[in-house]
């Protein structure tokens, strides 16, 4: 729980939190629940302060696939290419062993879906009212662009 002022502080000054996080202690429960299941990451910049965070679950996404829950920066910290270093953790970790990953982004956050759509997500389906009735949520996915393809045939004997 080292961090975790300063990831309720990334949380709550987002687009993200500002719709989903209006009331602080939900926030705070939130952060603690990942935290203390070990699903929260953070960025240490060369002062040792902690800039953001990333959150995901292993088998989240369809008990099978790793799905990135939250992922923040803060403010001061933002254009700065950490939210970039933070989602390569997440691929390097979830692509050792899975060749597919999973997110949703919100309607209301179109600089975010442009920052993954740039990173190779592609959008897999919208749910429309999936945490806020009005919000509509898309379903993105990307594949390991290192797994290959393989044909299974059975062998002549």
């Amino acid at each position: 729980m080292l961090h975790l002022e300063d990831c309720k502080a990334a949380l709550l000054n987002s687009k993200l939190g500002q719709v989903y996080f209006t009331v602080e202690q939900n926030a705070v429960a939130t952060l603690t629940e990942g935290i203390t299941k070990g699903e929260v990451f953070v960025a240490i910049d060369d002062d040792g302060a902690c800039v953001g965070f990333i959150w995901f679950i292993e088998d989240g996404a369809f008990h099978s696939f790793p799905y990135l829950h939250i992922v923040a920066v803060k403010a001061a910290y933002r254009g700065m290419g950490i939210g970039q270093q933070l989602l390569h953790f997440f691929e390097e970790t979830a692509f050792a062993q899975h060749s597919k990953v999973f997110l949703v982004v919100a309607d209301f956050n179109p600089d975010a879906r442009r920052l993954y759509e740039r990173l190779g997500y592609r959008e897999v389906g919208a749910i429309p009212g999936l945490y806020r009735e009005g919000v509509t949520e898309y379903l993105m996915m990307k594949v390991n662009s290192s797994s290959r393809a393989v044909s299974v045939q059975k062998d002549d004997l």
